[in-house]
């Protein structure tokens, strides 16, 4: 279990043209417990979102703001998040109001208790406040998650979601080749091989339509099959971390069940 008296959560926020939102969800981030620091990637942004998020960090020091020189998609900017974090738990928070982040200490409790070393947010696993959208997406996103459960052999049911938790030392050192939206996949294949303790727990979700800016489209979705196949077939244990990480979890858990 870990020590909770000192912050030791990063948050990285992944931002591209995001004003509307992004100083709402940095004032809702900056109270979540255990907090160490946010790390907002701007990815090129056209609009004043690296000026709200810096006016923020100016007032706030556990704000820091990244700045990437051109837009090169949601994946790149997690890329440079996570090689600027401390944290001993770094968590995933888009910059928009789709995910709570008052429901990020649920998230985080399994990988805080010991037992997880992480941790995915489900829409599905048992239903939350979530707005009904596209009924084509919510098909992607289960034949996207059967095709992956299907080669890592992890009984998922939201490989998609955005709302993921890590222990530090496992994303900070895995190696991240993807782009665009292929994140979510990558990592699953990777956590997979590595035999992660991996948890789910429900979540809210208030999504967005395309005209109020959702980014993803149908072609991410071919992509996404690519990538399930890609690092599922053709990518090693060895290949996907620089070192490869200890799974102080699955100690915790055996004791558990002792």
């Amino acid at each position: 279990m870990m020590n909770t008296k000192d912050g030791l959560l990063s948050i990285v926020v992944p931002a591209y043209n995001e004003e509307a939102t992004i100083s709402s969800i940095l004032q809702r981030l900056l109270t979540v417990p255990n907090l160490l620091e946010i790390v907002i990637v701007d990815d090129g942004s056209t609009d004043r979102t690296f000026e709200l998020a810096t006016h923020l960090a100016s007032q706030h020091s556990e704000i820091r703001v990244l700045k990437q020189p051109q837009n090169a998609g949601k994946t790149a900017a997690l890329k440079a998040g996570f090689a600027a974090t401390r944290g001993a738990i770094v968590l995933v928070q888009d910059a928009d109001l789709e995910y709570d982040p008052s429901e990020i200490p649920e998230l985080t409790r399994p990988i805080l208790e010991g037992l997880a070393d992480v941790v995915y947010g489900s829409r599905f696993l048992v239903r939350r406040a979530a707005r009904v959208l596209y009924f084509y997406h919510y098909l992607a996103n289960k034949g996207l998650t059967f095709l992956s459960n299907l080669l890592t052999n992890v009984n998922l049911s939201d490989v998609e979601t955005g709302y993921k938790a890590f222990r530090g030392e496992i994303i900070r050192n895995m190696i991240i080749n993807s782009t665009r939206f292929g994140f979510e996949i990558e990592v699953t294949a990777k956590v997979a091989k590595l035999g992660c303790a991996l948890y789910e727990v429900p979540i809210s979700y208030y999504g967005r339509t395309y005209e109020q800016g959702k980014k993803i489209g149908a072609l991410d979705g071919v992509a996404a099959v690519w990538f399930i196949l890609k690092y599922n077939l053709f990518c090693s244990l060895r290949s996907s971390f620089r070192e490869i990480p200890v799974l102080t979890a699955l100690r915790s858990v055996a004791r558990h069940a002792g």
